[in-house]
């Protein structure tokens, strides 16, 4: 299935004509082609992509695609995706045909859907879809559609141009916006032959040809890091050349604009007051303030209102500190401003620190680029140390920051135009997953009895935030899928407990009942039970022997397994495997089974502290994980008793 990426991604043009207005004609070599040379053994390739982009005050892109199905697998991309955020941009005008080897064209006239989309971990985004019938070996798929761009997401543009399938040929062009400074750059470089972009009269351009497919692989940095990729940026006045002044220029900005919505001292003084006490420590007064300022209603983690649930709210617009105090609502840059302006007139020193997430791209200041610090967190200077916080980030507790705000460089706001930081990094404990099970085995070798999970610090954050707007159905299917995809085997598990969803200062519990049958298998007068019961995530990654990219992990991480068992009357254990302890310094398996009087009891723990790992690095964690993996296979033996 195809998917492409429409919020300012791909960008180009024709002389003859924008894209989608007419089908440029089809070669007599591209309707005989069965392969590429240039990528042996490919699915399908892209003969040709094209992008119109036109940044005026009404921004939109037009979009085209065709691509040759080359062999079986190929027929998959039949079904299209053209995936989308509500609230940054619409698609509309879709247009699509097939094309078969001897030249026969057949529109399509089908049904196009709007679904929601899930993709890894919860990640949720809408997507037109549709499927093309009739499609063959041989067969050239081809589609436009048009996006029209909300105002506040003009301004976000880049032109990716590596995409999953090898492309033969494209082509990328900008119309950009006259009121104001534009500057690009290609951080990685370009496809090999590739000229550097360059303006023809009201547009910027640039064509290519032959860029490798893409390769995806687990726990790699974000997509379009790794990419062949144009950046843009506009800015206010003219363009800019020296990094250092720019910056500069931009955090004074900034500054005046913080200064002047948090410059409300008397008001804070008086509100902060009843909330902390002169005696409070400094950390102290921080947690009361922090608990304070979470009360506040966050519009930014509220779901989108319709036109007439605007007009029925009626909701004041917030200017300064003192509004988000008084009407009791504001988003998270409104909020943490607030705590900044509440810290301060409790004598502590705090600053708003600009940020980039690191979910999508890795900031790079050279790119100038004052729309990727994209967020916010404060710096409160304590004595002795620096502490990190993000009450705007509405379910995150005092002391952390989401994992995508983590370890990040970011621009600290003074009126001298502000110096780089870099936010902190947690310790494994901090995303730490307790599994605590208490089975029962029956004599058909099925395990049954009740799962506790723990989802403490940073995996209750994301969990909580990914879900806020889930029903309690939803809820419950996201929390029975993430024990499936922890066991190697069918099994039946249903939640029996309501976690608590709305918490910030305690882990979410979550409680279920489980069944896995067949997990104990027979041999002879004896039966084995494999120790690894929840060792089904790390089964099978590492598995390639070779790398293409460097290792990225979201953050260090902790899982703690703790199941006891009960045997079936009769039954004893024959003989435990030997306790493994390996300690390879960024990452830590251990794995113990034990005769508890009688019944079963293996703990298993497995901590990863990694952020970054070069790929000539590989081979030491390929060997651990392959370690891991052995070391959940091992076997305990039961027997009858005599």
């Amino acid at each position: 299935m195809i998917a492409l990426v429409v919020a300012g991604v791909w960008m180009c043009a024709v002389p003859s004509a924008r894209a989608g207005e007419s089908w440029p004609p089809v070669s007599p070599d591209e309707l005989t082609m069965t392969g590429e040379p240039k990528a042996p053994g490919a699915p399908a390739i892209y003969l040709y992509r094209q992008v119109d982009r036109d940044d005026g005050r009404n921004g939109h892109e037009v979009n085209l695609a065709r691509i040759k199905i080359l062999t079986e697998e190929g027929r998959k991309y039949a079904d299209v995706e053209i995936p989308f955020v509500k609230e940054q941009a619409q698609v509309h005008g879709i247009k699509a045909r097939t094309i078969q080897a001897d030249g026969t064209t057949a529109d399509f006239n089908g049904k196009i859907y709007e679904k929601t989309v899930v993709k890894a971990k919860g990640i949720k985004f809408l997507a037109k879809t549709f499927t093309l019938p009739d499609v063959r070996l041989g067969t050239i798929i081809e589609y436009s559609y048009t996006v029209d761009l909300n105002d506040q997401y003009v301004y976000d543009s880049r032109w990716i141009l590596s995409e999953e399938l090898f492309t033969k040929k494209a082509k990328f062009s900008l119309k950009p916006n006259p009121d104001f400074a534009l500057r690009w750059n290609w951080p990685i470089g370009l496809p090999e032959g590739t000229k550097p972009p360059a303006k023809e009269g009201d547009y910027i351009r640039l064509e290519t040809q032959n860029i490798p497919a893409f390769q995806v692989e687990d726990f790699m940095p974000p997509e379009n890091t790794l990419k062949f990729r144009v950046e843009f940026a506009y800015s206010e006045g003219s363009v800019e050349t020296d990094q250092t002044k720019f910056w500069k220029q931009q955090g004074k900005k900034w500054y005046g604009t913080f200064n002047d919505f948090i410059d409300k001292r008397k008001a804070m003084e008086q509100a902060v007051a009843p909330i902390v006490s002169p005696g409070d420590a400094p950390e102290a007064k921080l947690q009361k303030i922090y608990d304070r300022v979470l009360q506040v209603r966050n519009t930014s983690f509220e779901r989108e209102k319709t036109e007439q649930e605007e007009k029925r709210a009626k909701q004041k617009d917030v200017n300064n500190v003192e509004d988000v105090w008084k009407r009791g609502y504001g988003n998270a840059r409104h909020i943490n401003w607030l705590f900044v302006a509440l810290a301060r007139a409790a004598g502590i020193d705090a600053h708003s620190v600009f940020i980039s997430s690191r979910s999508t791209y890795f900031f790079d200041p050279k790119g100038m680029n004052p729309n990727q610090l994209n967020t916010d967190v404060v710096l409160v200077k304590l004595p002795g140390k620096d502490l990190y916080v993000d009450p705007g980030a509405k379910f995150t507790p005092f002391g952390l920051l989401p994992w995508y705000e983590t370890q990040v460089q970011g621009l600290l706001l003074d009126k001298d135009g502000g110096q780089w930081v870099r936010t902190s990094l947690p310790e494994s404990a901090s995303a730490k997953t307790e599994r605590k099970a208490e089975l029962t085995l029956s004599e058909d070798g099925t395990l049954e009895g009740k799962l506790t999970v723990t989802f403490g610090g940073l995996e209750a954050v994301e969990l909580r935030t990914d879900q806020r707007n889930e029903d309690d159905t939803g809820r419950k299917t996201t929390l029975e899928d993430i024990v499936k995809e922890s066991i190697p085997v069918g099994m039946e598990v249903e939640l029996t407990n309501k976690p608590d969803w709305t918490s910030v200062s305690s882990a979410l519990v979550a409680e279920y009942h489980l069944k896995v049958p067949g997990w104990v298998s027979g041999a002879g007068r004896r039966a084995l039970f494999p120790v690894g019961l929840f060792g089904s995530s790390e089964k099978h990654v590492f598995e390639h022997a070779d790398r293409v990219h460097a290792l990225y992990f979201h953050h260090p991480y902790l899982k703690s397994d703790d199941i006891s068992v009960t045997l079936p009357l009769g039954w004893t254990i024959g003989s435990l495997p030997a306790p493994i302890n390996r300690d390879a310094k960024a990452a830590v398996y251990i794995v113990k089974s034990e005769n508890n009087k009688g019944a079963l009891h293996v703990s298993r723990s497995l901590q990863v502290d990694l952020l970054f790992l070069d790929k000539d690095k590989y081979d030491i964690l390929r060997q651990f994980f392959q370690l891991v993996r052995t070391g959940d296979e091992q076997q305990v033996v039961l027997q009858p008793s005599s």
